[in-house]
């Protein structure tokens, strides 16, 4: 775990902080592209949208595919602070993206360490790369500290 991947982690924080200044549950992604560019950035907008599918991993994919044209994220890494749900697995696998970086564990709904491990399942045509934990304490405050506010 470099700094390229903290440095990536802090900035899906931030978008995860934004979300939740809108009311939404606060994960946050982002997508570089081959070199380490950043090509999209974004929060979970569920409440802000009404969108059952804006979670912040799609919402990211949608942007860096809108920025490349294409749909294929050929050698491009996603980061996000919560370990992805299966919608958001399947996504990733769709995407073609090539590493996943998330900080988190969901252990009631996550779908690449937790409950299940879609994204390196042997049967489908892509499996990217996985690392997991990065900023693992930061992730999982700013959840715990939503959560604890809501009750």
């Amino acid at each position: 775990m470099g700094t390229r991947w903290h440095d990536a982690m802090r900035r899906a924080l931030a978008e995860a902080s934004a979300a939740e200044a809108h009311g939404d549950v606060p994960i946050g992604a982002v997508i570089l592209g081959p070199d380490g560019e950043l090509l999209a950035a974004a929060g979970n907008e569920r409440e802000l949208t009404g969108d059952p599918t804006a979670h912040a991993e799609v919402v990211a994919i949608r942007r860096a595919a809108e920025r490349l044209g294409e749909w294929r994220l050929t050698g491009c890494t996603l980061v996000v602070t919560l370990e992805p749900c299966t919608m958001c697995a399947g996504a990733i696998v769709g995407a073609r993206i090539e590493h996943l970086v998330f900080g988190a564990f969901d252990e009631k709904a996550g779908a690449v360490a937790s409950l299940w491990d879609v994204v390196r399942d042997p049967r489908l045509n892509h499996r990217p790369a996985v690392t997991s934990g990065v900023l693992e304490a930061e992730c999982s405050q700013l959840l715990a500290d939503f959560f604890a506010a809501k009750r």
